[in-house]
């Protein structure tokens, strides 16, 4: 079987790991380490009708569509229209990702727990809101932002400065819409569900660590590193997610026309009553939940992936079934990210990866001269395996000391919480 993987990032590397022991990879546009499991195909994977000649040329079975960008464009329709298999959401279903006001709005016709809030389109209109409201707030541009558009507001002040910096522009037409909502109390986990749009199974949960710096400070990132399993999502949270959220989401969408198939991700806050509510939907593999995710999986994610896309009986079991272990992966990341990050740093690899790791390339490159490169502001995921969240944070700082740049930047706590349940157990 050939399948095409379409991005370059992290997440993909990782799609195309999961994959490629199964089948021939491809992946548009790829990246140094997708080089090594398969064909990059050097495109823009925004440019839809690249993408499917390169589909029709290469003769591909199945497209997994990986970035959020090309499933909102209507990538999945075009390649659909043209007779090719793929795996991800329409773009009538992916609005559950690129419109965050949409998102609300179906959260509410559902009745699913979340978190009260307000849209607005009128800066002065949100700011009234803000000042009637209770400290801390949670202010997100509605749009596509590239994991960075959720702030949270320790105050009204911050939040009125959020507020004005987004319909100020900065994150361009993202921000033209925002939501303002309450700031709930608990522990986020991301929960991803295979679905065919009607039948759902769930993924082992995880668990993202936003912030750029050690405790969870400074910026916002689209990801310095995650877990899993998350023991906090027992198989009774399980239930009630998939009960509570997921399911109710897949009955409204299809019930609106647009039926949605593919991957779902679910950002859960389990509150400290211990109620789970939903923060957003994704409708994508997470990055860099994937990296730690697709290792611990037993089942092979092919064959549920071609069901969904070509509409094969499926009969899913509640959850998948995983290997008795954990993953921790730890992001690097360049100096300056998430504003402004520098590139073209050269890149020292070791010359045997420590055992129980696995290595996925983001932002990297190659120069003409063949030396590997930092390319973005994440540049790599170095996701270690253990019998313990404790055991596998170390193999993954291991894999990540070993890796040298200048300046790189990586946080040494990744999984932290989870150790310190288990300390307190």
């Amino acid at each position: 079987m050939k399948i095409l993987v379409v991005g370059g990032g992290g997440r993909e590397h990782a799609l195309c790991w999961a994959l490629a022991p199964a089948a021939t990879i491809y992946c548009a546009p790829g990246n140094p380490g997708t080089a090594d499991l398969g064909t990059n195909i050097p495109l823009d994977p925004s440019d839809a009708e690249a993408v499917v000649d390169a589909a029709t040329e290469h003769r591909v079975d199945l497209t997994v569509v990986g970035p959020e960008g090309p499933l909102a464009a209507g990538l999945v329709d075009r390649l659909t229209e043209r007779g090719h298999r793929v795996f991800g959401p329409t773009q009538a279903a992916a609005r559950l990702e690129s419109s965050k006001a949409y998102a609300k709005e179906v959260m509410q016709a559902c009745g699913i727990p979340t978190a009260e809030s307000e849209t607005f389109t009128d800066e002065a209109a949100a700011l009234s809101y803000i000042a009637q409201h209770a400290e801390p707030l949670v202010v997100k541009a509605s749009g596509l932002a590239a994991g960075k558009g959720a702030i949270v507001c320790e105050n009204r002040r911050q939040a009125k400065t959020a507020v004005t910096e987004m319909f100020g522009g900065r994150f361009g037409d993202a921000g033209k819409e925002v939501i303002v909502e309450e700031y709930l109390e608990g522990e986020e986990i991301s929960i991803l569900a295979l679905t065919d749009g009607e039948q759902a199974t769930l993924l082992p949960a995880s668990q993202d660590h936003k912030r750029l710096g050690e405790g969870d400070r400074g910026p916002n990132t689209g990801g310095m590193g995650a877990y899993s399993p998350v023991s906090l999502a027992d198989r009774s949270l399980l239930d009630r997610v998939l009960r509570e959220i997921v399911r109710p989401v897949l009955e409204h969408q299809a019930a609106a026309g647009a039926p949605y198939r593919g991957v779902l991700y679910a950002g859960i806050m389990v509150c400290d009553s211990g109620n789970p509510k939903a923060l957003e939907f994704n409708c994508r593999f997470g990055d860099p939940e994937a990296q730690v995710v697709l290792p611990l999986l037993t089942d092979d994610p092919l064959e549920h992936m071609w069901r969904i896309a070509t509409g094969e009986p499926w009969h899913p079991d509640a959850t998948v079934e995983t290997f008795p272990m954990a993953a921790v992966t730890t992001v690097l990341a360049a100096p300056g990210y998430p504003v402004e990050p520098i590139k073209g740093a050269g890149i020292t690899l070791p010359a045997e990866l420590p055992p129980n790791t696995i290595l996925f390339h983001a932002g990297t490159s190659r120069d003409p001269a063949g030396v590997l490169r930092t390319a973005g502001g994440r540049v790599f995921a170095a996701t270690g395996l253990g019998a313990t969240v404790e055991a596998a944070g170390e193999r993954s700082r291991e894999l990540a000391g070993a890796i040298q740049f200048d300046h790189k930047v990586f946080r040494r706590d990744i999984g932290w919480r989870e150790v310190a349940r288990a300390g307190a157990a």
